[in-house]
């Protein structure tokens, strides 16, 4: 070999060792991944950077003729750990098909033919009809060569055949990240039957090993994220189903005073408490994000209820000249209800809140301000986690921001910001 072979055979052999160490990394920490994708990927990886040590030590014992009684059990750790990742996609296609894996004639097909290739192998090591090696380290093929490849060349024909028996039960972009797999590979041990191409077949597999994993990895971020999103709409829904029972409580006894006390406020304060309820119960049903004006109805029916109860504790001033926007449902309310909890429960003087709405050239902002206690952040109670339900809920789905700081003059200020996009 020349010396620009020796360098470009090192570097490659470094890539992949470097590429399969970060495939592994990833495969372990990347959250979206669920545990048997994680164990799966963490194996393939870790056969995969087995494979690409053992061919390091190939380029080193090549270069260095001392260590050529090494040689044998090399070039038998090369097929070896070439040979498992043909079988490995089987499984994968199973579980992501939702198949169980025991007992399925594909998996044991497969298998079956990986045992007949492994005791070809070792029938290699006894006749030089397969493959042998000269003492000075010189690789040569036998004249059944061929055979030995036959069993794993056998195998990714019937990993893409049930691929694409399967193709209805994948998403497109698994079926895409397996098929850019086993195809590929497919081909290149069929010409290696017949050519000697060992570091191009090695190469091509590290790479579409890589894409693979790379097409799933963002099928799993996406399912993910999906996930995500159905667990906040999911807490959205258990906040308003868990609506306080003194709340409500209070609020139909003081309508059952009203009614002989003053009968048209307390129609007032039903038909409010009516508006409220189903505000609530709309904001169940929508996975999208709503027009800000239903949010406004929303806390304007929430606090005409809270007022009727505390009308000498609780003031409202509302400045909201911009209104065309969207938010998630359950945004604004449950704010306004976080600061009028919090006030009442931490003070018996008046408390005064504040909404106020405005456009900026960046998008929409909403501000709640009360002159109350003030917010502490390290208080992990209910009002805080239901700013933080919220907080997540416009990540998500607007990609909006929540912000909490110090009032001037004493309380809180919650900021939502909406970019111009989501509008």
């Amino acid at each position: 070999m020349t010396d620009w072979s020796f360098v470009a055979g090192y570097s490659l052999s470094g890539a992949m060792l470097i590429m399969m160490a970060i495939g592994i990394a990833f495969s372990a920490f990347m959250p979206a991944l669920d545990r048997w994708n994680r164990r799966y990927f963490i194996t393939f990886f870790s056969i995969l950077l087995l494979y690409a040590v053992v061919l390091f030590v190939d380029m080193v014992i090549y270069t260095h003729p001392d260590m050529a009684a090494a040689q044998k059990a090399v070039i038998i750790s090369e097929y070896l750990f070439f040979s498992v990742l043909t079988p490995m996609p089987m499984p994968f296609l199973l579980h992501c098909c939702g198949e169980s894996k025991k007992g399925n004639v594909q998996l044991r097909a497969v298998m079956a033919l990986w045992g007949v290739f492994c005791f070809m192998l070792v029938a290699a090591q006894f006749t030089d009809v397969i493959y042998y090696a000269t003492p000075d380290y010189q690789y040569f093929r036998g004249p059944w060569f061929p055979l030995l490849m036959v069993p794993l060349a056998v195998i990714m024909i019937l990993n893409i055949v049930s691929l694409i028996r399967r193709r209805k039960k994948l998403s497109k972009r698994v079926f895409t990240a397996l098929l850019i797999y086993l195809l590929p590979t497919a081909v290149f041990i069929i010409m290696y039957m017949v050519v000697a191409i060992d570091a191009l077949v090695s190469f091509w597999m590290f790479l579409c090993a890589m894409t693979m994993f790379g097409l799933v990895l963002m099928d799993n971020v996406e399912q993910y994220m999906r996930q995500q999103r159905e667990i906040a709409n999911q807490r959205a829904g258990i906040m308003v189903l868990q609506m306080r029972p003194h709340f409500i409580y209070n609020t139909m006894t003081g309508i059952y005073y009203l009614c002989d006390q003053n009968p048209s406020k307390a129609k007032q304060v039903t038909l409010d408490f009516t508006t409220y309820l189903r505000k609530n119960f709309a904001a169940i049903a929508s996975d999208d994000t709503v027009p800000f004006r239903d949010e406004l109805e929303h806390t304007r029916a929430y606090l005409a209820v809270e007022q009727a109860q505390f009308e000498d504790s609780l003031f409202v001033g509302f400045d909201t000249p911009h209104t065309l926007f969207r938010v998630p449902p359950l945004t604004l309310q449950p704010i306004v209800e976080n600061a009028v909890k919090h006030g009442m429960k931490s003070s018996s003087d008046p408390i005064h809140i504040s909404v106020i709405t405005r456009q900026t050239d960046t998008g929409s902002e909403i501000i709640v301000e009360d002159d109350g206690p003030g917010f502490d952040p390290v208080d992990d109670n209910e009002p805080h986690i239901a700013l933080n339900n919220i907080r997540q809920r416009l990540e998500m789905m607007c990609k909006g921001k929540l912000t909490i700081t110090p009032r001037e003059g004493g309380g809180t200020s919650v900021k939502v910001t909406i970019p111009a996009s989501d509008r």
